[in-house]
């Protein structure tokens, strides 16, 4: 990875902000004025010092300055011994008044920062689940799962940081003025002092932290993706004995990770130690230069007990300044990698009546499709024509290779044809009425996804509990072949089935498959291999099923058994993309285990 391609954090920052909705902006805002709030009663906190120490150490030099006789006069004080008193509780009031302000603001921005990464984290997944088939297809699930849960947390935490860089950059501020107002050399020897060091550190550092950001962003996907992996084919990793190789592999990743993560918090945490030794060093030195100045220590009590508490408040502030820039800069490339998702595109969104108005009555039409999966690769669908009727029932066979499950995806329009048009009753699919047309349909693939949820929510997958309709779940899971055994579990059709249906055999999770389809009444079932993992008098109870369905479904099944498709109206054969062979029922041979082609049709019109 090229590191020095990666935008500047302030730039990386700036985009954030623009993905924030208005409502978190505008508590950003307010939380920055009510960091102003507490600046300013930090300010007098630092103020209040020196009165109160004069107060105590040299009450009649103090009483006798004009701006305090006309004030203490003005309250009705007529000796030094009666201001003590109100002189310390108006100092406890005010320090304690900072410090409530300091702990609303955190409560405040911490609560905001974190809110703010929810809706990151939210607006992520939903436009990466709004993104074309196609783009999945060319994305390991792995970098999405880590881009959603981990790289997402790390942006939140950048926000987090950068509104406490800028609130101690305020209070910063407004503490060096006090101590100008105080004392002009102090401010600058202290200024000098920690900033050069500070200045140094960051310059030293620099480098590392990009490298450490690159490796962050990576090894924590790399380790997502060997977990996955790993546990993915834990049976055949147990049979093979291949332990040792992906331990292997996760502790590569693994250790790189940790290392950059305990490199940071190294980085941000090393210059505060320096940052003490050098405080307490100025503070002695400056306390032994006013010591020799007239009046001697009893003048340099008060002044040097402001510069301890603005040094007591100040080192932790210039270290928690220190420690965001860190923060966001060793998280610059998670940021980046935040930002490329939330940049992904949102479909439009056609208008009601625009997808309410597409129906399939009468044909499904396929013209001169044609489809790469890249431009420098072979068409995987190559001009193929074909009229597939309302009702019909569509067996589709080929070689592995020969485009089948590419055919079945162009006709959902989960990808989209590099030519030629895919047509409903006439009516051209595109991206205005696609959703319209995948709404009617129903597709059961050779592997399952399942839920780690009961029966009912997995036949009705994607439903809220109470929307499920169970009637319709029992009836879907009786053409199913499913319904005994749901009916035999303890709970029935609210029995969980584990994590992808590991209590269930090949059979009965490819039954749920189907169940889930039927479930959906669509106008047109596909049927990509769903039976593939049964036995054949199961798969021939399945298939008359369905056969039996209203003729007003239609069905396209992919099988490698012919058997399988003995009860089609028509079958296709698929070879390197192009359509081949067209048998109806009556040409295949009685025991249905071949296809005898009465000609050689090509692309069919």
């Amino acid at each position: 990875m090229n590191i020095s391609a990666t935008p500047a954090s302030t730039t990386l920052m700036y985009r954030l902000w623009q993905h924030l909705a208005r409502r978190r902006q505008r508590q950003f805002w307010l939380i920055f004025l009510l960091t102003l709030f507490s600046s300013c009663a930090e300010m007098l906190s630092i103020g209040m010092v020196m009165p109160f120490l004069a107060t105590l150490t040299n009450p009649e030099k103090w009483f006798k300055l004009p701006g305090v006789t006309a004030l203490v006069h003005r309250l009705g004080i007529s000796t030094s011994e009666e201001a003590l008193l109100p002189v310390t509780m108006a100092f406890i009031a005010i320090v304690l008044c900072s410090a409530a302000l300091r702990m609303l603001h955190l409560r405040i921005s911490t609560r905001a920062a974190f809110d703010c990464g929810s809706d990151l984290s939210i607006e992520v997944f939903r436009r990466t689940l709004h993104q074309p088939y196609q783009v999945h297809l060319n994305r390991h699930s792995s970098e999405l799962i880590n881009g959603i849960s981990t790289q997402v947390g790390y942006a939140a935490l950048s926000l987090y940081q950068a509104i406490s860089l800028v609130n101690s950059l305020l209070l910063l501020t407004t503490l060096s003025i006090a101590l100008v107002l105080i004392d002009a050399r102090i401010a600058l020897i202290a200024a000098i002092g920690f900033g050069s060091c500070y200045m140094a550190t960051t310059r030293i550092f620099r480098r590392q932290l990009a490298r450490n950001a690159a490796n962050i962003a990576r090894e924590s996907s790399t380790t997502i993706k060997v977990l996955q992996d790993g546990l993915g084919g834990i049976r055949e990793i147990i049979l093979d004995q291949s332990q040792p190789y992906f331990i292997e592999l996760y502790q590569q990743s693994e250790t790189s990770l940790r290392s950059a993560q305990g490199s940071l918090i190294f980085i941000g945490g090393c210059p505060r130690f320096t940052m003490e030794a050098l405080g307490m060093g100025i503070i002695a030195t400056l306390t032994l230069l006013l010591s020799q100045e007239q009046n001697g220590v009893t003048s340099a009590i008060p002044v040097m007990g402001a510069l301890a508490l603005a040094a007591q408040r100040m080192i932790p502030l210039m270290q928690q300044s220190y420690q965001a820039w860190v923060e966001i800069t060793g998280r610059k490339q998670s940021i980046a990698n935040t930002l490329a998702l939330l940049d992904q595109p949102m479909p439009d969104r056609p208008s009601p009546d625009a997808e309410a108005s597409l129906t399939f009555s009468h044909a499904l039409s396929l013209e001169a499709i044609r489809f790469h999966y890249a431009p420098d690769m072979p068409p995987v669908v190559d001009g193929i024509d074909l009229t597939i009727r309302k009702g019909s029932k569509i067996g589709i066979v080929g070689t592995t290779g020969s485009g089948k499950s590419t055919l079945i995806n162009l006709i959902m329009f989960l990808i989209e044809p590099d030519s030629g048009h895919i047509r409903v009753d006439g009516i051209r699919i595109d991206q205005h009425n696609k959703r319209a047309w995948q709404r009617q349909i129903s597709h059961v693939p050779q592997n399952i996804f399942l839920a780690d949820a009961s029966f009912a929510e997995n036949i009705a997958f994607g439903l809220p509990r109470e929307q499920i309709d169970l009637e319709r779940v029992r009836l879907a899971a009786k053409q199913a072949q499913l319904d005994t055994l749901i009916e035999n579990q303890p709970h029935g059709y609210h029995t969980g089935i584990g994590e992808q249906g590991i209590r269930l055999s090949g059979g009965q999770r490819q039954r749920i498959g189907i169940a889930r389809a039927l479930y959906k009444k669509s106008s047109l079932l596909i049927l990509d291999e769903a039976t593939s993992a049964l036995d054949n008098e199961t798969e021939q109870e399945v298939m008359d099923a369905i056969h039996s369905l209203s003729n007003e479904m239609t069905i396209l099944m992919i099988a490698h058994r012919l058997s399988t498709l003995q009860q089609c109206d028509q079958i296709i054969e698929l070879r390197n993309g192009k359509l081949k062979v067209s048998a109806n029922r009556s040409q295949q041979g009685e025991s249905g285990d071949s296809i005898t082609p009465t000609k050689q049709t090509g692309p069919r019109q």
